[in-house]
């Protein structure tokens, strides 16, 4: 079934949308996954704020077209899942982490910062730790010289107090 004029322009339409808040695109061939499969990998992406969508490459070329992801446009060929996020890595690492467990899924590309990604490239970006954990990371390594100074200073006083009282 196909769609009219006014459908393609609402669906193009959205599509621009999506494309002008995210961070990055990860496309994937999607060719013999159940829907099953593809259910559970669009609940999983839907709770990390992922945008999956299955788009006639026509209107995903469209849609980017001008935007940062423009790169891309030369790969959009064949049976496409898009996925848009908002979020750096939260595409690629949703994408990826469906296909380490579904061989069926093949990450083809994708973009981030207006810069064509390759599938290595994706996976690379999908390994990056989230947010919460490099911060957390950070605010170790700003601890680190402090916990240092004290476990030494305290050293320091404790082995003083030793000589003090061996003297005594």
């Amino acid at each position: 079934m196909s769609l009219n004029r006014s459908e393609k322009e609402a669906v193009i339409n959205e599509v621009t949308s999506l494309a002008a808040k995210a961070q990055t695109l990860v496309i994937a061939e999607y060719r013999g996954i159940t829907v099953a499969d593809m259910t559970k990998l669009r609940v999983d992406a839907r709770s990390k704020g992922v945008s999956l969508s299955v788009l006639k490459n026509t209107l995903a070329r469209r849609a980017v077209a001008g935007s940062q992801f423009d790169v891309v446009a030369d790969q959009m060929t064949g049976p496409l899942i898009y996925g848009f996020s908002e979020d750096a890595v939260a595409a690629a690492k949703v994408v990826a982490d469906f296909a380490k467990t579904n061989d069926k899924l093949v990450i083809r590309g994708g973009a981030f910062a207006g810069k064509a990604l390759d599938v290595n490239g994706v996976k690379q970006l999908a390994n990056i730790p989230s947010k919460e954990v490099l911060l957390a990371q950070l605010c170790g390594l700003l601890m680190s010289p402090i916990s240092r100074t004290a476990v030494v200073l305290g050293a320091l006083a404790t082995k003083k107090g030793d000589g003090e009282a061996v003297a005594a």
